[in-house]
């Protein structure tokens, strides 16, 4: 759920999504598994929740995945 409102919010996709996002634009395109490795660092996360926030990221067009590799759209 992107706002639930039963949870604590470091656990939704929109907070995690925004630590994907605020790694990306670090580095402007990683590969899923590096990218995956160094959002990890900052917040233990699982890969199902990981690829929720990529797919989230995705469908608000903020990133894209081309040739294995995820990139900001922006």
């Amino acid at each position: 759920m992107l706002l639930p409102d039963n949870i604590q919010p470091e656990n939704s996709i929109y907070y995690n999504g925004a630590i994907v996002l605020q790694v990306l634009q670090k580095n402007n395109k990683l590969e899923m598994l590096d990218l995956y490795n160094r959002v990890k660092q900052i917040r233990n996360i699982s890969f199902p929740v990981f690829v929720l926030c990529l797919d989230w990221l995705y469908l608000i067009n903020a990133a894209e995945l081309k040739r294995k590799k995820v990139e900001l759209c922006f």
